[in-house]
């Protein structure tokens, strides 16, 4: 009996720690995919996300890896962002948010190609 208890205390810590694990992020901005996946300086992008509104993204940028660049934002909701492309150099860009708190900026595997 004592073995059993013994052998079920690191099995009940997991399932206590897990959840918790998991819900840390939960909330946090996530990006699904960017329409159109193609375009150039200063057309319209619609990226669809999750837990993007003004309480969780600060600010929304396009990277390459090595340079983020700011773009202005025309809409945004919990679901939906919407920005024109600003005038960078073309390439392969990922989407990247601050975080409201401006604590981190989050890259999201989602590619935007700037021609």
């Amino acid at each position: 009996m004592k073995t059993w208890l013994i052998a079920m205390l690191p099995i009940s810590a997991l399932l206590l720690i897990v959840p918790g694990a998991l819900s840390a992020f939960e909330g946090l901005p996530r990006c699904t995919s960017v329409d159109p996946d193609t375009a150039k300086t200063g057309d319209t992008v619609n990226v669809t996300c999750e837990n993007v509104d003004k309480t969780s993204v600060a600010d929304l940028y396009l990277t390459d890896g090595k340079v983020d660049t700011k773009v202005d934002v025309m809409e945004q909701t919990a679901d939906k962002i919407k920005f024109q492309v600003p005038r960078i150099k073309p390439g392969r860009y990922h989407i990247a948010f601050l975080t409201a708190n401006k604590a981190s900026i989050v890259e999201q595997p989602v590619v935007l190609t700037v021609e």
